[in-house]
């Protein structure tokens, strides 16, 4: 697909890995409409950059709904999927004030895990309306897990988990939207310069780039909008997870 014939919805699109991915997509040529909770800094990207911001809460399905009937008002259609809206949360399985707090658990699998799941399946009935392709595609989702999926760390259950289910959703979800033409992927980040890690001090975020096999740096989210888009154009890439870390294994 090629970015100019691109009609992307994008989750978390008002920062970090989604902020970049629109960015990207819409100087490529993409349309882009952002799905952000975040009502206050989403309308003035979208502003920025040409975009169309709908505020959305992604466990919500009525609020899901009315987001993307709101992006085909403005693109026409939808044919791409990019989901990157996230939580992290840290606290052990057991602690010293006990045992993980199951709110903490079901919020951070709540919305990584079963936000993407909405907006995924949300999408891909609207995809399933487009016209296909010579090679019969009709869309792409592009959901993201992380490197966290396969080395999860310490303290890091619930997102881990989460993550870890993402990645496991590619396969069986581009087998059931087979049919449709819509291909599934998913990228698995390591360590990203992200608003979160902007905030921690200069020499904690070298230490963690020193964990980096090759470059010995954070990665930066356009490096991952690049690999959104180019998974987006290349038509054969289906029900796989993508690492993108520069050998990172985590500890």
């Amino acid at each position: 697909m090629k970015m100019q014939d691109t009609a992307a919805i994008i989750t978390g699109g008002a920062s970090g890995l989604g902020e970049a991915t629109a960015r990207l997509f819409r100087e490529s040529g993409a349309q882009v409409t952002i799905l952000d909770r975040d009502a206050e800094k989403g309308p003035g990207v979208a502003d920025e950059i040409g975009a169309t911001f709908v505020e959305t809460d992604v466990t919500s399905e009525t609020s899901v709904q009315n987001a993307m009937a709101e992006a085909v008002k403005a693109m026409g259609r939808i044919n791409a999927a990019i989901n990157c809206a996230g939580v992290g949360t840290a606290e052990k399985t057991l602690h010293k004030d006990g045992p993980h707090s199951l709110d903490h658990y079901n919020r951070v699998i709540g919305i990584n895990l079963v936000g993407t799941f909405n907006v995924s399946r949300l999408a891909a009935a609207e995809m399933a309306k487009n016209e296909p392709t010579e090679d019969g595609q009709r869309g792409v989702i592009v959901n993201t897990a992380s490197v966290a999926a396969f080395d999860g760390q310490k303290g890091q259950v619930a997102y881990a988990s989460s993550k870890a289910g993402i990645a496991g959703m590619s396969l069986p979800m581009a087998r059931d939207l087979s049919r449709e033409g819509i291909r599934v992927m998913a990228i698995a980040p390591g360590i990203f310069l992200t608003p979160m890690l902007m905030s921690l001090p200069e020499e904690v975020r070298q230490q963690l780039a020193m964990d980096v096999t090759c470059p010995k740096r954070l990665g930066d989210p356009r490096e991952y909008a690049e690999l959104a888009r180019f998974i987006t154009e290349s038509g054969y890439l289906n029900g796989e997870t993508i690492r993108i870390d520069g050998a990172l294994r985590m500890r």
